[in-house]
């Protein structure tokens, strides 16, 4: 079988770099200052994840295609190596944007009465709660690593943020020692509102309130001063499947997640203020080179989790968007009869996602309705999706979901 490669046509669009003008576009909803603050934050979080998945899996297969030839003929791309150049720096390119755009949203919150704060902006007061709530809250999440004090390499975890320390003493210049600690935000608010009096609202993030509590866990060890900044490390989640015709699938693809733990390192965001020596370090024992991806960055990284930034804090968020239920969807109606006659066309948020409910719900009881085919990109935690759905079974009917595997 011939295979053609479409990459000789100049006109073709490169698969990869188109997806990134996708994301710019994502981009630019947060810049546009007509978007509600708390939406904004949510756009920067999206294109903030997009990229994560960006990388582990179609920068990790580009990476692959350099390294094999033949499989970068079956792929239709050519010259690998020169998108994985264009990929840097446009990603380079727009970090800038995203950082410029990131600190004039939080110049407009400010504005709006809610101030994000870091560990430098705190008043004995603050400092004390906030001891408080890390040992109460906190501190039993946190396992520090010492990484010098280790045989092998830190086997860093893909989607969290670490918090790299450098550990000294006054009384001795040449005591000096480097560690790792993750930040916990699977089982811990990023977010945390300070105590204040009046109108305005303080936030702290996780990170910050472990910065000022490195003494509670290190000054019993003769430490007494501290440096430490946000890292993070992109591996590879393409998955790999075995070929072997006795494995079954459900569990070739159980086996590749869990190859994705150990996968190789492919990028490396850290903030660019960090100390050189400290860099150095880090990318030597995490197995880094000049070909991986080094994105520098600010004080914050892993921006998705502004996706859930507090809302109660901003007022434009108390003025709930009133949703407008389609005219011919208003119940009640027999929503399978309308769509017999003509097609209805939803956009959302403005629409009522209600509608889509009621469409599941009448199938569920509908004596009709044998089978319910459905694509799920993205599921909240509590859907109202899942649970007509599982009713749908209950009534007998034969339900096939399929649902996109995150990166």
């Amino acid at each position: 079988m011939q295979v053609k490669n479409f990459n000789k046509n100049k006109n073709r669009l490169v698969r990869d770099i188109s997806w990134l003008s996708f994301n710019e576009r994502v981009l630019q909803e947060a810049q546009d200052s007509t978007v509600a603050l708390h939406d904004r934050l949510k756009f920067l979080g999206i294109y903030s994840n997009n990229m994560d998945e960006f990388f582990r899996v179609r920068v990790a297969t580009l990476i692959r295609m350099a390294s094999y030839e033949k499989i970068s003929r079956i792929y239709l791309e050519d010259k690998p190596n020169l998108i994985l150049d264009q990929i840097q720096e446009r990603v380079l390119k727009n970090q800038k944007r995203f950082n410029t755009t990131f600190n004039k949203i939080i110049k407009e919150l400010k504005a709006e009465g809610v101030e994000l704060i870091n560990e430098k902006k705190l008043n004995a007061k603050d400092k004390k709660w906030l001891r408080h709530y890390f040992n109460i809250n906190v501190r039993s999440n946190i396992v520090p690593l010492m990484v010098e004090s280790i045989p092998q390499a830190p086997n860093l975890k893909d989607k969290s943020i670490y918090l790299a320390c450098i550990l000294r003493s006054k009384s001795n210049a040449f005591t000096k020692r480097y560690a790792l600690i993750e930040v916990p935000t699977n089982v811990c608010d990023r977010f945390i509102i300070l105590p204040t009096e009046g109108q305005k609202h303080r936030i702290i993030l996780l990170e910050d309130i472990i910065r000022i509590c490195l003494p509670n866990l290190f000054s019993q060890f003769g430490f007494d001063k501290f440096e430490s900044y946000i890292i993070k490390l992109t591996r590879d989640g393409e998955l790999d499947l075995d070929n072997d015709i006795d494995t079954d699938f459900i569990d070739s693809i159980e086996k590749g997640l869990r190859r994705r733990k150990n996968a190789k390192a492919l990028r490396f965001v850290y903030d660019k203020n960090i100390d050189e020596q400290l860099f150095r370090y880090l990318t030597s024992i995490l197995g880094l080179s000049k070909g991986d991806h080094f994105i520098p960055g600010g004080r914050i990284h892993n921006h998705k989790d502004f996706m859930n930034f507090p809302k109660s804090v901003l007022s434009e968020s108390k003025r709930k968007r009133k949703q407008i239920i389609h005219p011919l969807l208003k119940q009640p109606v027999r929503i399978m009869k309308v769509l017999d006659k003509r097609d209805v066309m939803l956009h959302v948020p403005f629409h009522s996602f209600d509608s889509v409910i009621d469409l599941l719900r009448e199938a569920a009881i509908d004596p009709e309705v044998i089978d319910i085919k459905i694509s799920c990109y993205r599921l909240a935690s509590e859907s109202k999706i899942v649970n007509a759905l599982i009713n749908a079974i209950q009534n007998g009917k034969r339900v096939t979901a399929v649902i996109e595997l995150r990166a």
